[in-house]
């Protein structure tokens, strides 16, 4: 299959400048936070784009920046997307890999998430809970060996307290990691989503003694006003 079609930081400039901002009015019975969250999606250029081009959600951008940068994805690669929902990433990932194996054992890419999604071809989708006691068994069955990529975009919803989100979204980065560490191929790379304040000194640790590389990155379609970044370890190594 053919590579993203917008898979640079120079097309990504094209979507840009915005022109004429879209205002919204604040409707009776709306919330004045819903109405700057309207505005910001009927002015967000990756939130067009994203329907132009037929992905779930402008997420998918960040995924394609950060693979253009680190080379995360390929074809043949075999790719687990935990918190896969709306399936975004997962749509990238079909798309850089080949896909296939939506319905047969071992799938090239397999994506996870607690809340239904609709089918993607040339992926296997799951719905269940990732803290379940029985997920692990299931996606290790479901993938009948090793992956060489697991990423994860999971997130909790916001407390708008910055101590509880930071320790909220790590409770998920480490149930990712114990996954991954379990699935990873030699050499394989693990993905997955933190906030400013970077990845815990324990868990960091970790990544480095496991990786042959790990790196921070905030991609540009990720908004300015948001706290997260990305830690992005590769070159897997088994003990």
């Amino acid at each position: 299959m053919k590579r993203s079609r917008l898979t640079s930081s120079a097309k990504t400039k094209k979507m840009g400048p915005r022109g004429l901002k879209t205002r919204v009015r604040t409707a009776k019975g709306r919330k004045l936070s819903s109405t700057r969250w309207l505005q910001r999606q009927l002015n967000d250029p990756y939130v067009a784009e994203s329907r132009r081009l037929g992905y779930r959600s402008r997420a998918a951008f960040k995924l394609i920046e950060l693979d253009d940068r680190f080379g995360i994805l390929a074809p043949e690669r075999r790719v687990l997307d935990l918190g896969a929902a709306p399936g975004g990433w997962t749509q990238v990932a079909v798309e850089r890999t080949g896909g296939g194996g939506s319905t047969d054992t071992a799938p090239r890419v397999l994506a996870i998430d607690l809340s239904p999604m609709d089918p993607i071809p040339g992926a296997c989708c799951l719905c269940c809970d990732l803290r379940d006691a029985g997920t692990f068994e299931l996606i290790t069955q479901k993938l009948g060996g090793p992956v060489d990529v697991v990423l994860s975009d999971m997130a909790p919803a916001s407390t708008g307290h910055a101590g509880t989100d930071h320790l909220r979204i790590m409770a998920l980065v480490e149930a990712a990691w114990e996954v991954a560490e379990a699935v990873l191929a030699s050499d394989g790379a693990f993905v997955a989503k933190v906030l400013q304040g970077g990845t815990e000194r324990d868990l960091l640790d970790q990544l480095k003694r496991r990786f042959a590389r790990v790196r921070h990155a905030k991609p540009p379609s990720s908004r300015k006003g948001s706290a997260e970044v990305y830690v992005v370890a590769q070159g897997f190594r088994h003990p």
